[in-house]
């Protein structure tokens, strides 16, 4: 795990840009930094480096390749570099190679065999920029999932990337506005999707994707090397025809695949435990192809609401890790408060955000690399909301769209629409599909769109997807969640938070041949009435008894509803969205900002948007140092 920084065509002091860009994301790559210059002084790249395979100075990057006619500096691991190594040495690619870094393979491949193709091969999550002498451009590529970060655009007319987008905003020269109408998807979803960031002509690559710049005229060309969307569209087309025993068979055999090149690593590996299904699936796993102990790390609740250390103790217990928990309180998750920010470089809200940061710091004091158990959720309908949104679709499908739209629009254009039952009624009548009725249940408050003063309808990526794509409501939603709310929340969270402490974090579901497969799988081999993840729960039972695992699911999160009416928390918050502050600012409508306060602190109704405003301007005041 490192990070990746980098000028083109930049008209002042490149190395001194290139080393602050470096000093910004130290906490990304710990060990060592480096530079790497052209001879034209066109092109600048910067990396700094979490030492993970190959810890001696032959893994140290910008890399150059044994023709010399590249360069490149990369973020994240390639699990299957090894067999890449063995298939370039018998292509007489190369004769041998100077390290064991995958770091070597991965530019030795993508020379020989091009980006595409290379990129094709590759098992793992990366954030790569690779300089091609001879042909003069730079090209981007992200991860097909999008684990790994990658941010670019435009900076005082050059062009410039980072892991981080802090290390953008530390470039001479930087000027990028505010990008005000990415605002109301902000305050819909609690996070800004990819393409977008909070800046004016900064962008986010999309996983599986790479761009090719053009040093001299620093034009561009974007490719997708793979797709969630068509992976999903091919499995669902192409679904497994064996039994249920048998998916469980072939899904932990890809599991333990996965499981067992992500263990690899020359520092301390470990694994974070919660109760539920996905996590001690992954751990279960590590364990069976582990001969000695696996470590596995906990946080606690002083809130039993909240608390599943208990539980995971047991799971660990019985597994036989070497297990690690903490017990937080209050004030250390309030404590974090102040460092999101800085972590997250934009407005990003999701309040699990404190949590994972603090299981996360706790585990850098005994391991390097931390596997997770993220994606069992969305890959084997897990979410609760999927039976929901079958539920209620199978109750509208029948009525057609060209009735159910204008008595939507009746119900919210009418006195109607004062009562909040009635109004999300109408508006989840208006949906076109499954896809559209996921999306509107996060925005049936019309006063949501009323937050920022610029309206904006910016299209994304839920909104551009087809109606009825698979043909399924639970696939469908899951497909909407692998798209959009999986690689710009969850994905961010645990990368930014992890991160801020320098633990790299990997993602065995995750992995290529396991997402391919998932898609395969008839619904139900996934859900049985509210139960979901029925095939994972079958690969789990066989090592941790089902009694052990069936509790019902508290979720890694905190009681921000609560705490945000205790004095200490209550005054930061009110000195944040003080109305002549918001008003001097110009983004936020001051107005309705108070009235979703008022509504929380005098009627005891919690919105999710507080949060949001919250992070919001607390990014907002440590950016732009406002008074």
């Amino acid at each position: 795990m490192c990070g990746i920084a980098g000028l083109l065509q930049f008209k002042k002091d490149a190395r001194s840009n290139i080393q602050k860009m470096n000093e910004r994301m130290i906490h990304r790559g710990p060990d060592d930094d480096g530079i790497y210059i052209s001879e034209d002084g066109k092109v600048a790249l910067g990396h700094r480096r979490l030492s993970i395979v190959d810890l001696s100075k032959n893994g140290a990057q910008p890399f150059i390749s044994q023709s010399g006619k590249s360069v490149m500096v990369y973020n994240g691991e390639i699990y299957n570099h090894k067999e890449i190594r063995d298939k370039l040495l018998e292509d007489k690619a190369v004769t041998g190679f100077k390290s064991t870094s995958d770091t070597e393979t991965l530019i030795e491949a993508i020379e020989f065999y091009g980006i595409s193709k290379a990129l094709t091969m590759c098992k793992g999550m990366f954030g790569i920029a690779f300089y091609d002498i001879q042909n003069n451009t730079v090209t981007l590529a992200r991860d097909r999932v999008g684990e790994k970060p990658l941010y670019y655009g435009t900076v005082g007319g050059s062009f410039a990337f980072a892991s981080d987008l802090g290390c953008l905003r530390v470039i001479d020269g930087f000027d990028n506005e505010i990008n005000t109408k990415v605002l109301n998807i902000y305050f819909t979803e609690g996070y800004i999707p990819a393409p977008y960031s909070i800046y004016q002509d900064i962008y986010k690559l999309e996983p599986g994707t790479f761009m090719t710049v053009d040093v001299d005229t620093l034009k561009t060309e974007v490719h997708t090397y793979w797709s969630m969307k068509e992976a999903a569209k091919k499995g669902q087309s192409n679904l497994f025809t064996g039994t249920r025993q048998e998916a469980a068979q072939e899904l932990e055999r890809l599991l333990k695949n996965s499981i067992k090149g992500q263990m690899v690593a020359d520092v301390p590996v470990g694994a974070f435990l919660s109760a539920g299904i996905d996590s001690s699936t992954t751990v279960a796993l590590m364990q069976s192809l582990e001969p000695g102990k696996v470590k596995t790390f906990t946080i606690g609740m002083e809130d039993p609401k909240y608390n599943e250390a208990v539980y995971a103790k047991e799971i660990a217990q019985h597994l036989g890790t070497e297990h690690t928990e903490l017990y937080i309180t209050e004030a250390d998750a309030k404590a974090v408060i102040p460092k999101l920010s800085s972590m997250f470089a934009e407005p990003f809200a999701d309040s699990s955000q404190i949590p994972t940061y603090l299981v996360s710091k706790m585990t850098r004091e005994h391991v390097t690399v931390s596997l997770s158990g993220d994606g069992g959720d969305e890959l084997f309908c897990g979410y609760n909301s999927y039976a929901s949104i079958d539920r209620i679709w199978g109750k509208m499908k029948n009525v057609p769209y060209f009735i159910r739209k204008p008595a939507s629009s009746l119900i919210l254009n009418s006195p109607l629409s004062k009562k909040e039952i009635l109004r999300v009624k109408g508006t989840l009548l208006g949906a076109k599909g499954p896809v559209s009725l996921h999306r509107t249940e996060h925005e049936t408050d019309p006063i949501i769109r009323r937050i920022a003063l610029e309206e904006s309808t910016l299209p994304y990526k839920l909104t551009e997807l087809p109606e009825h794509f698979l043909g399924e409501t639970n696939h469908e939603c899951m497909l909407a969640d692998m798209v959009l709310y999986h690689p710009d929340d969850i994905l961010v969270k645990v990368d930014r938070t992890a991160m801020a402490v320098s633990l790299e974090t990997r993602v065995p579901m995750l992995d290529r041949d396991v997402v391919e497969f998932a898609w395969s799988l008839p619904i139900e081999y996934l859900r049985e009435g509210k139960i979901g993840k029925m095939v994972l729960r079958d690969v789990l039972y066989k090592y941790i008894p089902r009694e052990m695992m069936e509790r019902p699911k508290k979720g890694f999160s905190i009681p921000i509803d609560k705490w945000l009416l205790e004095p200490e928390l209550r005054s930061w918050a009110e000195g944040l969205i003080d109305k002549d502050k918001l008003r001097r600012q110009g983004i936020l409508d001051p107005d309705v900002v108070e009235q979703i306060w008022k509504d929380y602190t005098d009627r005891g109704i919690y919105r999710i948007q507080i949060w949001y405003i919250l992070m919001f301007q607390q990014w907002y005041e440590e950016e732009y140092r406002w008074q």
